[in-house]
């Protein structure tokens, strides 16, 4: 992969994180005291569901600000990473204490089954990887061209 395609590869996974967080925040927020519910009868989240429902959305928007604002891009990039990756922690561990408890991922992603939310959150966590390389990338390469240019060879 050339340098050439790198933006739109980093700009079109940014654009995919920031529409998978918004629908997932909003979805919460809409059904807010469904979504604290749910939280609540998760034996790992239930002594934190209040503040976990409260805050949740909230940090899923500030990622999507991050991923917004090209300065910020790859800050989101990587909190799009973490977040993918503990949610994926915390279906593994409700696989393994407790198959029962619904699902609040919010909107249609929870028609996913626990097993099918594992597969899907690894490809995000794939695409995260696959995004910070190619934004990391690109921060390179502006800055050796800056360099070239401020060297004075190619004034």
């Amino acid at each position: 992969m050339t340098i050439k395609f790198l933006p739109t590869v980093s700009e079109i996974l940014s654009v995919l994180f920031i529409m998978l967080f918004l629908y997932t925040g909003i979805s919460k927020i809409s059904d807010y005291f469904v979504f604290k519910e749910q939280i609540a009868t998760s034996p790992l989240l239930a002594p934190f569901a209040p503040v976990i429902a409260g805050l949740l959305p909230w940090v899923e928007f500030g990622v999507v600000i991050l991923l917004a604002i090209p300065r910020w891009r790859l800050k989101g990039l990587y909190a799009s990473f973490i977040l993918m990756v503990a949610f994926t922690i915390y279906i593994i561990a409700m696989l393994t204490f407790n198959k029962e408890v619904p699902c609040s991922c919010g909107g249609v992603i929870e028609l996913l089954s626990w097993n099918a939310h594992i597969v899907f959150n690894s490809v995000f966590i794939g695409l995260a990887g696959i995004a910070i390389i190619a934004e990391t990338k690109i921060r390179k390469a502006r800055k050796k061209s800056l360099t070239f240019l401020t060297d004075g060879y190619a004034l």
